[in-house]
């Protein structure tokens, strides 16, 4: 029987040209948000009509503050607090690494709130077409873990083991993959469905939803094979064997359940009013 697999000669660096240096993990962010802009502009092509493309427009740079600041802020507060109370200056030290997903997904779910407040909105409109697309930046974000051998699985034996520089010379789980085919490919692909062949549009909230649920069942499930944190609790372990990944990813299904049923109890959009006169 063959051992682990030796970890791809992969560079970090993408592109690198005089001091200008663009890593693999930034050009997913940046190909994930302008892959996810586009792809909301190709579902905007059919009904509901109640969020225009020039409004998404506006929209992307907002989503960008949201992401950056709330994943920073997350990974900040849900991860390192101790650490960055006693250096506060290393928050802004985003280039040495540090996004919390959570935080991300917060910072997009208030950036979404304040935009749609102040365009007038249907704020759970944009929100599910925000959510259709956000597996597209997951699945980017993953494979740029997995080129930068980082956020690696617990040790194991099975026959697809990666052995990760700097994690010892064992194979472990490539959880990276884990979750850029869970989180990414499969939910993308629940969420066209639910997009393009269904009337989930019509739904504000539905998509959101299910977003929410698959998301964190996905992330609550790979975290048994995932690496944990070691600078969190004992061991990257917070009670009963619990990660924080695991906790954070509770409270986001819950809430998709929420959405859910919200959806479902009120009124589609292209629902006529009923005549309630009486002659």
């Amino acid at each position: 029987m063959s051992g682990p697999i030796p970890f791809p000669d992969f560079d970090p660096v993408a592109l690198e040209i005089g001091p200008f240096v663009l890593r693999w993990y930034a050009l997913a962010y940046i190909a994930g948000l302008l892959a996810g802009w586009g792809y909301i502009l190709w579902l905007l092509r059919r009904p509901p009509s109640a969020v225009t493309k020039d409004q998404v427009g506006d929209f992307f740079s907002w989503a960008i503050v949201g992401v950056i600041l709330g994943g920073r802020l997350g990974f900040v507060i849900f991860y390192q607090p101790g650490h960055f109370i006693s250096n506060p200056l290393e928050i802004l030290a985003v280039w040495n690494g540090g996004m919390s997903f959570h935080g991300g997904l917060l910072g997009v779910i208030a950036a979404t709130i304040l935009f749609g407040l102040r365009r007038k909105l249907n704020i759970l409109l944009l929100g599910d077409l925000v959510a259709a697309a956000a597996p597209i930046g997951l699945l980017l974000g993953r494979l740029a873990n997995f080129i930068n051998g980082e956020l690696y699985g617990r040790a194991t034996d099975v026959p697809w083991a990666v052995v990760f520089p700097g994690a010892g010379d064992f194979g472990r789980h490539p959880s990276q993959l884990y979750e850029a085919g869970l989180e990414g490919l499969v939910l993308f692909v629940i969420l066209f469905v639910l997009a393009r062949l269904t009337n989930a549009l019509f739904r504000p909230g539905l998509i959101t939803g299910v977003f929410l649920i698959g998301y964190g069942a996905s992330r609550a499930f790979v975290e048994f094979f995932r690496q944990p944190d070691s600078y969190v609790g004992d061991g990257g372990f917070l009670f009963w064997d619990i990660t924080m990944g695991q906790l954070l990813s509770v409270p986001i299904a819950v809430a998709g359940v929420a959405f859910i049923v919200y959806a479902v109890k009120h009124d589609r959009l292209d629902a006529k009013p009923e005549n309630t006169s009486t002659g």
